[in-house]
């Protein structure tokens, strides 16, 4: 058996914000950011990596089966370069079939997508982080509905991939309000990013718990209108098990506050 891997929610940024200049984003965020999404490089070299993006939900998971995966470049409005951006990292179809086999052993119904792309929640941290693209990649969609207690279900199913050479990755922003980039919530997320961090760094019980009942937390409307930039924390909550979460991050994006959470 191989040693048992992490659980990884990371921030992965707005757009293409490492490789052309955004225009929201202050070089010391940029620059931090950046540092410690290529600090992943220091879990060593998994044997595939398994992405639940924000940036994808149908209506039951899904997962991608390419085995070349091509880059959806899903954000608008930036620079030319940004659509030549490459990450040209093999899929995985022996991780999907993996993926769907402990998905239905917990009565989870999936489906395939042959034909799906890294959206930029993957090909851009990852870009950073694995610049090689040498590790087979393969994405995981949310549920729509976005309940919390299915995407814990969805971990707690995945986990054995743990013991397999998987990194399981979530891939969102502990904020994520439109209106309140640029600093106007600054002030929110630091009330709601607190709370995030006791709940996700509590005891096992008690953090799934509280994620589940995540809109009750101060602030959280403000900080997230719509949660499916947090319910990949929930996914990677589920497949911690009983292992405790740590704050692998903190700092600002585009002026509000942003954590990473790193699970066993």
């Amino acid at each position: 058996m191989e040693a048992r891997l992490p659980v990884v929610y990371l921030p992965h940024g707005g757009g293409p914000w490492p490789f052309v200049e955004p225009g929201f984003v202050d070089p010391g965020e940029r620059d931090a950011l950046a540092t410690y999404l290529r600090s992943l490089g220091g879990l060593g070299k998994p044997r595939a990596l398994l992405v639940v993006s924000a940036h994808w939900e149908q209506p039951v998971p899904t997962v991608m089966t390419s085995e070349q995966p091509p880059i959806l470049y899903d954000y608008h409005g930036f620079p030319p370069a940004s659509y030549e951006i490459k990450w040209p990292a093999p899929g995985a179809p022996w991780l999907a079939a993996r993926v769907v086999a402990l998905l239905n052993s917990a009565g989870i119904e999936t489906a395939n997508d042959a034909a799906r792309g890294f959206d930029h929640g993957t090909f851009i941290p990852l870009k950073v982080a694995y610049p090689d693209a040498d590790v087979p990649t393969i994405q995981l969609s949310l549920k729509a509905g976005l309940d919390p207690l299915e995407h814990l279900a969805i971990g707690r199913a995945l986990a054995p991939l743990r013991d397999e050479g998987v990194l399981i990755i979530g891939s969102g922003m502990s904020y994520h309000n439109m209106r309140g980039f640029g600093g106007r919530g600054r002030a929110v997320s630091a009330i709601f990013d607190e709370w995030l961090r006791g709940a996700a760094t509590a005891a096992p019980a008690t953090r799934d718990e509280k994620l589940r009942a995540w809109s009750d937390a101060p602030s959280a409307r403000d900080a997230h209108p719509r949660e499916e930039h947090l319910l990949p924390l929930m996914v990677c909550a589920g497949a911690a098990g009983a292992d405790a979460g740590r704050t692998a991050y903190e700092g600002e994006f585009g002026g509000v506050h942003i954590s990473a959470f790193h699970f066993g």
